[in-house]
């Protein structure tokens, strides 16, 4: 058909750059010092677990970022797969991340949003999960009116989420009176650096979600890498200060006993009780941003799959609205996922299943910058190519190696239970391969 509709390019630097920071700031940088410091034993090995967490961060970002510019299309980490493994390996990729991967994250973050709601307006525990379908909704369809409302929610609530976080780091610096470096934990049993450092990681996770736009920039060669680096430097900085300020302000100590409610407890002890509630108010906007992100970006995995005839009912989920040339198929069929999964389970379980096979695939995504120049795709065309080659890449797939080991050795079942999805996408691509070899479609010009 000759008037197919086609993503339109009108991302630029301050939205992807936004999606990287709105993204991977979440829950995480006030959910997990409790766990560092706790992991760790101690506060000083607590920010180096945040340091090297935010150095395997940006090398990886840094080695993405020449694939990216190379393999500038729709679909992110599925897309690079594809391009340099082949179909079959690429299906895999996006299996997971299409059937658990994207609509688990969606959940989790939608129910620990309407929990967060219903704690601060005193609503009943039962309200939790109506009050999150009723916000990913909502944000679905801020994203189908076009991606520069989605992008706009984007901008806006980044910002937002960084007020509470600038406010936490300023004044406890500069107030707070405990000692930050040395403290003791308080906990002596269990303590691991790998298990601090896969913590910081996931709180780290979803920087290569900006990669799925790329189809949709303005100049993806210019725009994706700066985007990565600048968004991940961001991070590293806010993680890094909200760690030092809350140590100055609570004893490492009290930080592990209060666990989630540490931010907030900190909050309150700089600004009053007014400022406990702006905060969590603040960690609502964190989330809220970070959950649009998800909405915005990872339909464009099932999108660019079924755009090749590999999803089932892959005529619905690649179709894109005539006006608003956003991908509705693919981002209802995200929304469908993720609240069966909000209704009938756990979804956080889900996405740490998911979590060892994604780093699975990062491995291969990292290793993919030493085939691509192997076959000659050197970057005379663009303008990045990855510093300190190959120490960068090397020091990113250590890094994937390190989460694929821990967990392995760790978690032993949620290893097994990822590759059992894995190994159930195969008959599915077998088959699926087999129709269009049978039926093969023409392509739209």
């Amino acid at each position: 058909m000759g008037n197919e509709a086609h993503l339109k390019k009108n991302i630029g630097f301050a939205v992807a750059t936004s999606l990287v920071v709105g993204t991977v700031i979440g829950s995480g940088i006030f959910m997990k010092p409790g766990i560092v410091i706790a992991s760790t034993g101690n506060s000083t090995m607590a920010l180096w677990a945040w340091i090297i967490g935010g150095i395997i961060t940006l090398a990886s970002g840094l080695t993405i970022a020449e694939v990216s510019v190379k393999i500038p299309r729709t679909g992110g980490l599925y897309v690079y797969i594809e391009e340099v493994y082949g179909k079959f390996w690429g299906f895999l990729c996006g299996w997971v991340q299409t059937l658990i991967y994207g609509p688990a994250i969606m959940g989790a973050l939608g129910l620990y949003f309407g929990s967060l709601v219903a704690g601060l307006f005193g609503f009943s525990q039962e309200s939790n999960t109506i009050i999150g379908i009723i916000t990913i909704i909502f944000l679905v369809f801020m994203n189908l009116l076009g991606t520069q409302y989605g992008g706009l929610i984007q901008n806006i609530s980044t910002i937002g989420k960084l007020i509470p976080i600038i406010l936490i780091a300023t004044f406890g610096i500069f107030q707070g009176e405990h000692q930050v470096l040395n403290m003791d934990s308080g906990i002596t049993q269990s303590l691991s650096m790998g298990a601090a450092i896969i913590a910081t990681l996931f709180a780290y996770d979803g920087w290569m979600n900006v990669g799925f736009m790329a189809g949709e920039m303005k100049n993806p060669s210019k725009t994706l890498p700066r985007a990565i680096i600048s968004g991940i430097v961001i991070v590293i900085i806010s993680y890094l200060t909200v760690n030092i300020a809350m140590l100055h302000v609570l004893p490492a100590n009290k930080i592990v006993e209060l666990g989630p409610n540490a931010a907030s407890t900190a909050a309150t002890i700089l600004f009053g009780k007014m400022g406990g509630n702006l905060l969590s108010i603040g960690i609502l906007v964190s989330i809220f941003g970070c959950l649009n992100g998800k909405v915005l970006t990872f339909p464009r995995i099932p999108y660019a799959m079924a755009k090749d005839g590999f999803l089932p009912g892959a005529k619905a989920i690649s179709y894109i609205h005539p006006k608003t040339k956003t991908p509705v198929g693919a981002t209802l069929s995200q929304l469908v996922i993720a609240v069966l999964m909000m209704i009938l389970t756990n979804p956080d379980r889900l996405s740490d299943i998911a979590i060892f096979t994604v780093f699975t695939f990062y491995v291969l995504s990292f290793i993919a910058v030493f085939i691509l120049r192997k076959k000659g795709l050197h970057n005379s065309e663009t303008l990045y190519k990855v510093p300190l080659y190959p120490i960068t890449p090397i020091v990113a797939i250590l890094g994937a190696l390190y989460i694929i080991g821990s967990t392995l050795i760790n978690t032993p079942l949620d290893a097994v239970l990822s590759i059992v999805v894995t190994l159930i996408g195969i008959p599915v691509y077998l088959k699926l391969n087999a129709n269009k070899q049978k039926h093969p479609q023409p392509k739209a010009n």
